[in-house]
């Protein structure tokens, strides 16, 4: 699809953001399962930015078999077992696409997962862009974007609290492009740096 870059400005974005809603819910989430749920997607969403995507398949966080369902329009994309999730954050983390994190979220949790709506900003060179379904031709390819769009997301866990798969519903209608200016962008190493002490944080908590 064909996607006209805003004339306005990128929105400022912030590699912190990512665990703050989940963090906002764990200062008044007294259910030790619910608290656990919430602490895992917390883990899992700092290593996904980071690149860090291995860490997310440990036995610890994500049960053996977990099923990826992602729907983008009128296409679903369904990542079955291990090696397609692994595949999946693979190939998102060599193309620099890794880089996701809320404008604004909003979350709810209960003892059978937790499901939450968000306005996401992805991080996007330009030469990816085809890869989630924008149209590149016209744009400087050697450029960086930002592609905001409205995600709802179903996150089921098991009696562990692992978790057992996602299920993804992009709102395509909703996306808007903006270029990036060069002194504002955030590089996958730079986000690896800045969440590696929440990460360490989240650990012992």
């Amino acid at each position: 699809m064909s996607v006209t870059v805003a004339a306005e400005p990128a929105p400022k974005l912030d590699v912190h953001k990512v665990p703050e809603e989940a963090e906002r819910l764990l200062g008044i989430v007294t259910d030790p399962r619910q608290r656990a749920i919430l602490q895992n997607f917390r883990q899992h969403a700092m290593l996904e930015v980071a690149g860090r995507w291995p860490e997310i398949l440990a036995p610890d966080l994500t049960c053996d078999h977990p099923v990826y369902r992602v729907a983008n329009g009128t296409a679903t994309e369904v990542f079955d077992g291990r090696d397609a999730v692994a595949g999946f954050y693979r190939g998102m983390t060599e193309a620099g696409l890794n880089l996701i994190m809320p404008v604004w979220e909003r979350m709810a949790v209960a003892d059978w997962g937790l499901t939450f709506e968000s306005e996401l900003a992805h991080i996007v060179p330009g030469g990816a862009l085809p890869l989630l379904g924008v149209s590149a031709n016209g744009l400087d390819l050697d450029a960086t974007y930002v592609l905001t769009e409205r995600v709802a997301n179903i996150w089921p866990y098991d009696r562990d609290a692992r978790l057992m798969g996602e299920h993804v519903y992009i709102d395509v209608a909703s996306r808007r492009l903006f270029r990036m200016e060069p002194d504002d962008v955030i590089t996958p190493a730079q986000a690896s740096v800045a969440l590696a002490p929440l990460l360490d944080a989240a650990r012992t908590n």
